[in-house]
């Protein structure tokens, strides 16, 4: 028991010297801190002392962030799909670090939907999703990097298991893709100015992503996918897949992960650890499922994600 217990302290002891010095004096500007990942973060930084810099995207959620922390947090109002917004914010975030840079930067911002078989959806679709997880994080990228460069601090983007393996159709798989690859290719560059770049790729947890309301977030939006299809469509498919599917997303939210600290607590240790990780794994089903699926052979992958999908009415 004592050997425990020695070992225990000298873990703790390694990892408090691991950390990043002078922390209180280190900026970090996270996006999409509304609710989610974003919002305890930002609460989990403030805790260790750090300057906060939360952008949200709506008046409500930034007023409510700012009334449950203190002052070593300032908000903004953030659209990444907007070029003038994003200029705005970059131009408030360098009034606040001035020439001492920005620590670091926290691409989270992200949404879900709408998502469900590829044909039922339009490119607006795709786009919807795509601009705001993937060019929106990148654009966002591209305006604070001189100020991360001057700091030698750090990226840290929100991608997903979906950006290892595509478990879903519809825009998000997409742009976790797209993410993975765009930090693969920034932290090569970046290794020469001293910025390190990681990313998070959770796996299923219970956030807003889908919506407000998760489960009739969900219901709405295929209802709404599977009453514009043409009948042709909807014949070939059949009502019975629409609702297997509608009934495996719900399901699917159900089991989701409700402990989003464990991923939060990943993003943290990007920010403050001398050593971060390039990828980070928060959940079993990561581990257990999606990475494996990740690197099976292909024909393996296909196979055991075909069983998860309902079998259409017109199937050979």
């Amino acid at each position: 028991m004592a050997a425990i217990t020695d070992l225990s302290f000298m873990y703790r002891w390694f990892k408090n010297c691991n950390l990043v010095r002078n922390l209180s004096d280190k900026y970090v500007f996270i996006t999409g801190c509304d609710s989610g990942f974003g919002n305890l973060l930002a609460m989990q930084l403030v805790d260790r002392g750090m300057q906060v810099l939360a952008a949200c995207f709506t008046e409500e959620g930034a007023q409510k962030l700012q009334q449950d922390t203190s002052y070593q947090l300032q908000t903004t109002l953030l659209d990444v799909t907007k070029t003038e917004s994003i200029k705005a914010a970059a131009q408030w975030v360098r009034d606040h670090v001035g020439e001492q840079g920005l620590w670091a930067l926290v691409n989270n911002a992200g949404v879900g939907l709408p998502s469900g078989p590829n044909e039922w959806l339009t490119k607006e679709d795709f786009v919807k999703v795509i601009n705001v997880n993937l060019v929106g994080l990148i654009e966002v990228t591209l305006h604070m990097l001189p100020m991360v460069k001057k700091a030698r601090g750090r990226v840290v983007n929100m991608s997903s298991s979906g950006g290892r393996v595509a478990i879903i159709g519809g825009g998000y798989c997409v742009s976790k893709f797209g993410v993975e690859a765009f930090s693969d290719s920034i932290r090569r560059e970046l290794h020469y100015f001293g910025v390190k770049v990681s990313i998070i790729e959770p796996g299923n947890y219970r956030t807003s992503i889908l919506g407000k309301k998760n489960m009739e977030g969900i219901e709405k939006s295929m209802c709404k996918l599977w009453e514009r299809l043409p009948q042709e469509t909807r014949e070939s498919y059949g009502e019975e897949y629409f609702h297997t599917y509608t009934d495996k997303l719900k399901n699917m939210m159900q089991l989701a992960e409700p402990r989003i600290s464990q991923v939060t607590n990943s993003m943290e240790h990007a920010i403050v650890s001398r050593n971060p990780h390039i990828r980070y794994n928060p959940g079993l089903d990561v581990k257990l499922l999606y990475l494996p699926l990740a690197k099976f052979p292909t024909p393996v992958t296909d196979f055991i994600l075909r069983r998860y999908l309902p079998r259409p009415a017109d199937s050979v």
